[in-house]
């Protein structure tokens, strides 16, 4: 008996002498050094001229538009797509603030895949005062960055520098906020 209540009570540590240094958790080995480099994914590239853009593009109205040609002018270059919600809700704005605004042209860049007579349909349902033009989804304006989100608008200054970026849906108050916080000229007085 006092054999059996021995090996009883050896049995566990016997177990845990053979079975449980197998369940040891390997430690990682460091991995082997490259021989050669390794290539990384291609971050995108900034755009080329950020402080004072470039934008020559043609209307679906058939136009040439250049944003060299609006200096003097405070420029709202509005990037949007038909498909999204914010975008359709800061149109009737944006028009309003071109038609109400001496100093402000806006510019409709629609970033999506579309046909000029889809977008021609569209815009007689949603119509509005500024031109726009269907920018390429594959080959975007170099010097504005591709948008990460609709609608992406740029202010640019009457001297062809950007002055403010605004990323989701804006209103013209916030345009005008802007250009009177870049030192534009002041809003009139309502009457």
């Amino acid at each position: 008996m006092i054999r059996s209540t021995a090996l009883r009570l050896c049995l566990p540590l016997l177990f845990a002498v053979i079975v449980l240094p197998g369940c040891k958790r390997e430690q990682p080995q460091p991995a082997p050094k490259p021989t050669a480099p390794v290539a990384s994914t291609p971050k995108p590239a900034a755009p080329a001229n950020v402080d004072f853009p470039t934008l020559k593009l043609t209307t679906v109205d058939g136009k040439a538009w250049d944003l060299a040609a609006q200096r003097g002018q405070w420029v709202v270059v509005n990037f949007w797509a038909t498909w999204c919600g914010p975008c359709l809700k800061e149109m009737p704005e944006l028009s309003a603030l071109d038609a109400m605004r001496e100093h402000v042209e806006v510019i409709g860049l629609d970033y999506e895949d579309i046909e000029p007579d889809a977008l021609k349909a569209f815009l007689k349902q949603h119509p509005v005062v500024y031109p726009i033009a269907i920018v390429d989804v594959y080959d975007p304006p170099k010097d504005f960055e591709a948008p990460r989100g609709l609608p992406n608008t740029y202010l640019i200054a009457p001297d062809g520098k950007v002055a403010r970026r605004f990323l989701g849906p804006i209103t013209a108050k916030d345009i005008d906020d802007a250009i009177a916080k870049a030192g534009g000229p002041p809003l009139p007085k309502a009457g």
